[in-house]
């Protein structure tokens, strides 16, 4: 089982690599990484399992965040309309996406990191994500809103980026530009 002795923080190098494509089919350790990856996700917001082993709730995890620099992330999640995302991808990529912006006026956090960042981090308000699943099968997902955030915050993951370097330096709390927010 996964705790947050796993997860590395900040500064860590492996959080600013590209993460390496997972060969397809996946190997056995692989998709034994990426499902204790996603049932993590779901020990943290069990409150019961969290308590217990101090974990903090977190809706998605990628790969790096564990020291593993393989294309790989897991969501587990309902979005502002109730709908339930629980995915554990490989090689997830972005196909398509809207221009106009979306972000969360709270701000994101990440389990990587231990400090409150304080800003508004814009992102696609509409995004198309392909990748495969744990059972071997090709997704493809249509996302927006809070599900996009969140899809983007784990595939940054995977491109060596964290959300605080989408937040504008210089003030961090001005609206981006053509977007609107996605939790008002």
């Amino acid at each position: 089982m996964l705790t947050m002795d796993a997860i590395v923080r900040e500064g860590h190098p492996v959080l600013r690599e590209v993460a390496n494509e997972v060969p397809l089919p996946p190997s056995e350790k692989d998709l034994a990484t990426l499902e204790n990856m996603l049932q993590f996700i779901k020990n943290s917001q069990d409150e019961q399992i969290a308590e217990e082993y101090n974990l903090r709730p977190g809706v998605g995890l990628a790969a790096p965040q564990i020291n593993v620099s393989k294309r790989m992330l897991a969501v587990h999640f309902v979005d502002f309309e109730d709908k339930q995302y629980s995915y554990g991808l490989i090689n997830p990529k972005i196909v398509s996406h809207s221009v106009e912006k979306t972000y969360l006026t709270s701000g994101e956090g990440c389990l990587s990191v231990d400090r409150d960042v304080p800003g508004y981090v814009p992102r696609y308000a509409r995004i198309t994500v392909k990748g495969t699943d744990l059972d071997g099968n090709e997704v493809k997902l249509r996302l927006r809103g809070f599900a996009a955030i969140v899809f983007q915050h784990e595939i940054d993951h995977l491109n060596g980026i964290m959300f605080y370097d989408h937040i504008n330096k210089d003030n961090p709390f001005k609206e981006p530009e053509n977007a609107t927010p996605a939790d008002e």
